[in-house]
């Protein structure tokens, strides 16, 4: 993303002097927004409690609690006018409609994950719609379903369902902080992929404010806009304020393992094998397949680790006969197994040591901010071994620990469920997803240009293993480069469809028909919203 580099002041100014008609910035004193505020709010007396401006002494850290990406927590980024924490839904709905008066852009964030910083970054006048607040869960474990809000992280959704019921579980994703809302829109996944498909594919109902502040469900909305939050980007539709979702069974016993083997260890003939048997597995094993060089003895000579990252949903005795029989040369041992309750296995994922209360869960404050600049891939043949010794050349040239590569198998319930069956369209034929990671610490924004031009070389060398026309990419795992012309508010259909197409493939169309329908003015937008045809 391109960062300004002069003050919010500026910023102003000059767009004052040269701004578009569209991004025109029509408010005279942030009172004005605040008295529209306080007249289309239930609870006006709230105002001060959930608006920040600059001049708030905690403006800075409500802005900066949730940024996981270094790269764009900067004085240089543009900063907001308001910062709105909602306390209920009404001050969502005042605030869509004052930014529309005051043609102010809106971004709505939830957890702050966003690869790309686009619920929380703008290059015109704009206000951020924090859903920090909008994060209670109601379980009913004897329905079988939960209600959401967006502002809930899977993690507290995990804590809350595994308080209810220890055989009950929900197919969202590994990171305990990140936010339902942009998780749910783009789909969602984690290790119950292959058992029970995406998050979105297990969504049933929604609370939606739309462009004109209305609250909607999923009857009111009617089918193709219900269709489309399922999967197609946070951003483009209203501001889903809370998710009805379905819960799945889950064992009482589940069994993990994680095995580490190097070149040395034949680690090329073990990854190739994989991918040709990890998506055809049974639906109750998932093992997905983590890449990252290191440096193996006091030479600092460097060497690739594959790490066999594994969920079966079952007891030992049953998970190591199919390994047996389906990968024998993973050479899985009881040793290596360790049996446990499904809510155990979220910890296990997300990292934490054995024996860490489920309260962890409950943290919404992450360790995971860092440096980084991420990409996604879907493969459909496997890589021949002299393509992967290609990937292991390139992981030596970059710098120890900033690439990894993880790749999550398909197959399974993500191979039964229909392409159009929401906007997601990664599916049949799938043998895997990559998502490709540079992450750095030391060095901080000086050496992300190195970094990033890694990664975009890398990249290119992937192209001839991978999706064809389109080359496919995951809405969740958003990227700038892909389509390169990312203007806000003036993105042709034909500008649009270069990434429309990489992330949605033939859902695309129909997703620009229910923009044009429900939002044709196009004020929910950013740099890779759903255009309606007539922008």
């Amino acid at each position: 993303m391109k960062m300004a580099n002069f003050t919010l002041h500026h910023h102003l100014a000059f767009l004052l002097l040269f701004a578009a008609p569209l991004v025109a910035f029509d408010i005279s004193t942030p009172e004005n927004f605040l008295q529209c505020l306080s007249l289309h709010s239930r609870n006006a007396s709230a105002i001060s409690k959930f608006v920040y401006t600059p001049i708030n002494s905690s403006y800075s850290s409500v802005l900066d609690i949730t940024i996981q990406n270094l790269r764009f927590l900067t004085p240089s980024a543009p900063k907001p006018l308001f910062i709105m924490t909602p306390l209920d839904i009404s001050h969502v709905q005042a605030t869509i409609i004052c930014s529309r008066q005051y043609r102010l852009q809106m971004r709505t964030r939830s957890g702050g994950h966003d690869y790309e910083g686009l619920s929380y970054l703008s290059e015109v006048p704009f206000v951020i719609v924090d859903m920090a607040n909008f994060r209670s869960i109601s379980v009913d474990a004897e329905d079988k379903t939960a209600w959401v809000q967006s502002g809930a992280t899977v993690g507290e959704l995990y804590y809350r369902i595994a308080e209810k019921s220890k055989t009950l579980g929900f197919p969202a994703g590994l990171c305990p902080t990140v936010g339902v809302g942009g998780h749910f829109s783009g789909g969602g996944y984690g290790t119950l992929l292959r058992k029970y498909g995406l998050a979105a594919d297990n969504v049933i109902d929604v609370q939606l404010v739309d462009a004109q502040g209305r609250l909607l469900d999923r009857e009111s909305m009617g089918e193709d806009l219900f269709w489309a939050i399922r999967g197609g980007g946070g951003g483009s539709f209203g501001v889903v304020v809370s998710w009805k979702v379905k819960l799945v069974p889950v064992p009482s016993t589940v069994t993990v393992f994680t095995i580490l083997r190097t070149l040395e260890q034949n680690a090329t003939k073990l990854v190739h094998q994989w991918q040709l048997v990890a998506n055809k597995l049974p639906n109750d094993l998932f093992i997905r397949l983590i890449l990252q060089s290191y440096n193996s003895g006091p030479n600092g000579t460097r060497t690739m680790q594959a790490i066999f990252n594994t969920l079966y949903l079952g007891g030992v005795d049953s998970l190591l006969e199919v390994t047996r029989s389906r990968l024998p040369e993973l050479n899985v041992t009881r040793q290596d197994c360790t049996e446990m309750s499904w809510i155990e296995s979220v910890l296990y994922f997300a990292g934490f040591p054995s024996g860490t209360p489920l309260e962890v869960l409950l943290n919404r404050s992450s360790n995971t901010k860092t440096f980084f600049k991420n990409k996604s891939d879907y493969v459909k043949e496997p890589i021949p071994e002299s393509g992967l010794e290609g990937i292991w050349e390139r992981f030596f040239e970059e710098d120890q620990g900033v690439p990894i590569m993880i790749w999550n198998p398909y197959g399974g319930k993500m191979a039964e469920i229909s392409e159009s069956a929401i906007p997601f369209p990664h599916r049949a034929g799938v043998l895997y997803k990559i998502q490709h990671i540079t992450a750095w610490t030391t060095g901080g924004n000086e050496v992300a240009p190195k970094h990033v031009s890694w990664i975009r070389s890398f990249y290119s060398y992937m192209a001839q293993y991978v999706s064809k026309s389109p080359r496919e990419a995951y809405i969740n795992y958003r990227d700038l480069d892909i389509g390169m012309n990312n203007v806000i508010g003036n993105t042709s259909y034909k500008q649009a469809s270069v990434w429309g197409k990489k992330y949605f493939k033939n859902n695309f169309d129909r997703l620009v028909r229910v923009k044009t329908a429900v939002d044709p003015d196009n004020f929910f937008r950013h740099e890779q919203s759903i255009p309606p045809f007539s922008s």
